[in-house]
């Protein structure tokens, strides 16, 4: 009885350990895996098809999962760092371990793998272009003439702009796109805004960062770049509208210059049919937040 009792026990103390999987997404970093000798999968599709067939089971079992992007690079640069051995399992799980709270992740909500591992992806990507632009931010250093930080002031005047932006929208989903393209590396960032029935607006938090740092990060360099929404209502026109960066602020896009922008191939030039029930327009006013200077660095 006791046994049976402690067998009981030990599966309820199952259902209380959160995991992780680290997850290699495409071929290429599974091949670069399979050099080592301990790591005994030997074709992808079965791999994924495999770490699928886990994440339904822990869900069945009312484990949670959370998967991470395993790169090899930088699973090498680990255990070299650490002293570890690459080439045994526990390695691999030290490191997933360290991907699940420094590394982007998804939360395994019983959505096919076909779903989730470009979510995985795209999170990726946006924590690279936020570590990036974080980092070009902090070297700018202070302003020769008055002192100030100029990363930290290009932020506070981002956040600033951003929050206008969405209050002088109109209700509904708004979708921001925001791209910066005099740094070294051209960064893009996305940001999906969602207004409730009270008209709360709602937010990722780690998109909000991102957004807003790729932001100031060009006004603060006062590279070209620009940034368009689209917002969203049922029963009511979508509305496209943007702004180009200037010097510490943002400058309202013709109608003309935002039609263009959206019906124009970007690679090849060529001209691309508009949207039926869309309005190319011209933002509505910012106020103060929109006409200010800042420092001029």
């Amino acid at each position: 009885m006791a046994h049976t009792d402690h067998q009981t026990m030990r599966r309820v103390l199952r259902r209380e350990i959160a995991g992780t999987i680290g997850l290699l997404t495409d071929e290429h970093d599974f091949r670069a895996m399979r050099r080592y000798r301990s790591f005994t999968f030997d074709d992808h599709k079965i791999y994924l098809e495999q770490v699928e067939a886990l994440l339904r089971t822990r869900a069945d079992e009312g484990g949670h999962t959370t998967i991470a992007l395993f790169d090899p690079q930088e699973y090498a640069e680990f255990c070299d760092a650490t002293g570890l051995d690459p080439d045994i399992p526990s390695s691999r799980t030290r490191f997933t371990a360290e991907l699940a709270t420094t590394g982007p992740t998804v939360c395994y909500e019983g959505q096919p793998l076909a779903d989730l591992v470009p979510a995985l992806v795209d999170e990726a990507v946006r924590q690279a272009t936020w570590e990036y632009a974080s980092t070009l931010l902090a070297r700018l250093g202070a302003c020769a003439t008055c002192g100030e930080d100029i990363g930290r002031a290009a932020f506070t005047r981002a956040s600033r702009l951003l929050v206008r932006i969405l209050d002088t929208a109109q209700p509904g989903s708004r979708h921001l796109v925001c791209s910066v393209t005099g740094t070294p590396e051209t960064l893009v960032s996305v940001l999906h805004a969602d207004e409730d029935a009270q008209g709360a607006t709602h937010l990722d938090e780690a998109e909000a960062l991102e957004f807003t740092t790729v932001l100031a990060l060009g006004l603060a360099t006062q590279s070209p770049g620009g940034l368009v929404m689209r917002t969203s209502a049922p029963g009511t026109t979508d509305r496209i509208y943007g702004w180009r960066l200037r010097a510490n602020g943002l400058e309202p896009l013709t109608a003309g210059e935002v039609f263009d922008a959206y019906c124009t191939d970007v690679e090849s030039g060529d001209l691309i049919a508009p949207e039926s029930g869309v309005d190319y327009c011209v933002p509505p006013d910012l106020g103060d937040e929109e006409a200010t200077p800042g420092h001029d660095h």
